[in-house]
């Protein structure tokens, strides 16, 4: 994983150099996946704030994420951090607007990506994604315009398994590495498996698999590759390019 490491935080160096941007900016959330890019960003040198926004949040994951920033700040020069509780702003926009359970809740990612960019511009930087392999390119897990809302992604094509060993190398605190994944959108506490209905681990499995070199398959692995099947579907315009109408083409 150290070669991964040195490669991604390369590639990061290189776009910050051509972008004619001065910084980063990232969304710390207390989950892994934030955890691992806040702290990929870190090891650049280049400016790098690190935001977290509650928005009506368990504690308990709010205090995840203010021991990932904490971390940072007390290891890393090139780090700052901005703690802004977004719950009011929230409040008020689900006050004013009807929508459904799950409007809602990607509102909230909405308005977290709203912030990002409204740091970004006031500090010439890029908005840093956190998403993983598995969200952004099998079941399209995110929210479009929310947290898949970005300018670069640098663990995209990490299966969320090679982020966890990221994780274990970067030193990330054990307790954000152990924790159950959650996107934080649900007030109900719900968290990743909930919604999806299956693990990581089973989704990173039915995103390889491939008929010609797997037989025999397990009630279970069925279930898999029908609840990865169905959200693919279901998210598929979430990962493509929006369609563009093609004008003079007969």
């Amino acid at each position: 994983m150290k070669t991964t490491i040195k490669k991604i935080t390369n590639w990061l160096k290189e776009y910050n150099q051509n972008s004619s941007t001065e910084g980063f900016v990232v969304g710390v959330s207390g989950g892994i996946d934030s955890a691992v890019v806040s702290t990929l960003c870190s090891l650049t040198d280049i400016p790098t704030l690190a935001v977290t926004m509650p928005i009506n949040q368990d504690p308990t994951l709010h205090n995840r994420s203010l021991l990932q920033t904490n971390w940072l700040k007390n290891n890393f020069k090139n780090i700052k951090v901005h703690n802004v509780d977004l719950s009011d702003v929230y409040n008020s926009f689900a006050n004013s607007v009807t929508s459904s359970q799950l409007g809602y809740a990607n509102s909230k990612a909405r308005i977290r990506m709203t912030t990002l960019y409204a740091l970004a511009a006031e500090k010439n930087s890029i908005v840093v994604g956190t998403g993983n392999k598995v969200e952004d390119f099998g079941v399209g897990f995110f929210t479009k315009y929310g947290d898949g809302g970005v300018d670069i992604s640098p663990i995209a094509d990490l299966y969320k398994s090679e982020v966890y060993k990221i994780a274990k190398e970067l030193g990330i605190d054990n307790e954000i590495i152990e924790a159950p994944p959650t996107d934080g959108l649900w007030e109900d506490g719900r968290g990743d498996q909930d919604q999806l209905g299956a693990t990581y681990d089973e989704l990173e499995w039915a995103m390889k698999y491939s008929p010609e070199t797997s037989s025999n398959l397990t009630k279970r692995q069925q279930q898999i590759l029908e609840i990865y099947n169905l959200h693919r579907e279901k998210n598929m315009h979430k990962m493509i390019d929006i369609p563009v109408f093609q004008a003079g083409v007969e």
